[in-house]
């Protein structure tokens, strides 16, 4: 029994110095990634285009387009993020720029036919002032097996 308990306390112990080490910044941009999936389900483009750099583009597995194109699907529903179920996610700050990796399951309406689909995304971020920009996103379609590397 003591030594259930005492591998209990260093696993937990373990955790969350695991947690302790994320930076806040990184913790930041792991909210504002999980933010930015329940606007996209809100369709909340106005929250949305002050996230997103005017010059950011979007890969999905249709096509690429820019700011303008993914906020007019989001509004039009043409693409309904209906929920992104956010697995794990990785990090990674240089300077004023960060990459967000997040392995999701996607529960998403395209073209009137309801969707789900595991993904990998890709999000790159760009300090500007004070402020974190999305330049790019990316979907790459993944086993649900798929582990990001951390």
């Amino acid at each position: 029994m003591k030594s259930t308990i005492l591998t209990f306390v260093f696993a937990l112990f373990f955790v969350q110095m695991g947690i302790a080490q994320q930076s806040s910044e990184e913790q930041n941009l792991i909210k504002l990634s999980k933010d930015k999936w329940q606007w996209m389900a809100d369709k909340d483009v106005d929250k949305l285009a002050k996230l997103f750099d005017d010059k950011s583009k979007f890969l999905h597995m249709s096509g690429t387009w820019k700011k303008a194109e993914e906020l007019e699907i989001i509004k039009t529903g043409s693409i309904w993020y209906k929920e992104a179920k956010v697995h794990d996610t990785a990090v990674e700050v240089s300077g004023n720029t960060a990459i967000v990796w997040s392995r999701i399951t996607l529960v998403a309406n395209v073209r009137g036919n309801d969707v789900t689909t595991e993904f990998t995304v890709t999000e790159v971020f760009q300090k500007q002032d004070n402020d974190w920009k999305l330049l790019a996103l990316s979907f790459s379609s993944v086993r649900d097996t798929h582990q990001i590397k951390h």
